[in-house]
């Protein structure tokens, strides 16, 4: 990781938290940098994190131009998808285990990769809720 990318995750929750993801976006605290990273710290191309948010591969990455005018709810999904990734480098020890993790199938999920639940809000905190179950010992 680099400086940079470690300078953004401190500001960013290790589990995914509602509040502080309302007043980071509320605050005009998350901008282009955001998405980024989310590109930086994964090994995923701008086609699965646009599907992730929801919006067009150009508008992706538009909104990762300096000075993007980002729609908050874009804002919200991507730090709540950053505060996931932190939560599982730190569960799984690095970015590429954690993204193994993510795109095997599992038992919890369906059966279904997790990173298929990556698209919505409630997805995220599902997978952030059984990363919180493999910090304590459950089966992933």
């Amino acid at each position: 990781m680099t400086v940079a990318q470690t300078n953004l995750l401190k500001n960013i929750p290790s589990r995914v938290d509602a509040n502080i993801t309302l007043g980071m976006v509320r605050t005009g605290k998350v901008g282009s940098q955001h998405l980024q990273a989310l590109k930086d710290l994964t090994s995923f191309n701008d086609e699965k994190i646009s599907d992730w948010l929801d919006i067009s591969v150009k508008t992706f990455r538009s909104y990762k131009k300096p000075d993007s005018n980002i729609k908050p709810r874009i804002q919200e999904h991507s730090v709540i998808a950053l505060s996931v990734i932190k939560h599982g480098i730190e569960v799984f020890g690095s970015i590429e285990r954690f993204t193994e993790w993510l795109q095997k199938k599992n038992f919890f999920f369906d059966k279904k990769p997790p990173i298929e639940f990556m698209n919505t809000n409630s997805g995220i905190k599902f997978i952030d809720d059984r990363l919180t179950g493999i910090e304590y010992g459950d089966n992933a």
